[in-house]
């Protein structure tokens, strides 16, 4: 482990006594319910961003900054935002779809498990793929600006991006083996737990993402 391991790490240890001390998290959970915009985007500007620097010390093997990191942690945290209102439409739209008896969840814990994993799957196989798409093409357009290129325009993005690799390993691959399973989860929690479960998974997130660009597919 080197120097800036144990700073990432550190900083990591030290969001996460502050999610877990019992003053400070009381705190955490009541400016979630009070302000549940601004604190989506503190946390995926912080965390999602962290991911993204420790994809790139995955694969280059030591840590430097990403290009534009500045920019990059802003379209994190307004993809929060849209996020927070992610969670609350699919939550509320599966309990609608439920109390209509449009979906089947049984009794006692399956029913819990069931209606858990409906949010999840209807989210991730309906908002996430565009969700990660517009962030490809925001991170793709944050660095042609900032290494001086020229502007390619909407077309030009698309065409730069290698849409069979993001198939194959963003939708096909991470959405059925990871992030359905990781959501479920989250929506098994206590709804103040899973505003902790969906920070740490911002870290897993951008991790994903930005090594996602940086391999062959």
């Amino acid at each position: 482990m080197n120097r800036g391991d144990f700073i990432w790490l550190m900083f990591l240890c030290g969001f996460s006594s502050l999610l877990l001390m019992p003053a400070t998290h009381q705190i955490f959970v009541s400016m979630t319910q009070n302000h549940p915009y601004g604190m989506g985007f503190i946390k995926f500007a912080v965390l999602a961003t962290m991911g993204e620097l420790l994809a790139v010390r995955i694969v280059a093997g030591n840590w430097q900054p990403t290009i534009g990191m500045t920019y990059k942690a802003v379209i994190w945290g307004l993809l929060g935002m849209g996020i927070v209102l992610m969670f609350e439409i699919y939550l509320s739209g599966v309990m609608g779809a439920i109390k209509k008896e449009l979906l089947f969840t049984g009794t006692g814990l399956w029913q819990a498990v069931l209606t858990a994993f409906y949010i999840s799957a209807l989210m991730n196989l309906t908002f996430a793929p565009a969700f990660m798409a517009v962030h490809r093409l925001t991170d793709l357009y944050i660095d042609t600006k900032c290494q001086g290129q020229q502007q390619p325009g909407l077309s030009g993005l698309i065409a730069q991006i290698d849409w069979t690799g993001f198939i194959r390993f963003v939708v096909l691959k991470t959405i059925p083996c990871f992030w359905i399973p990781a959501h479920t989860i989250t929506f098994l929690l206590p709804p103040e737990y899973r505003v902790m479960a969906a920070a740490y998974l911002s870290v897993a997130l951008g991790a994903i993402l930005a090594y996602a660009r940086r391999t062959p597919s």
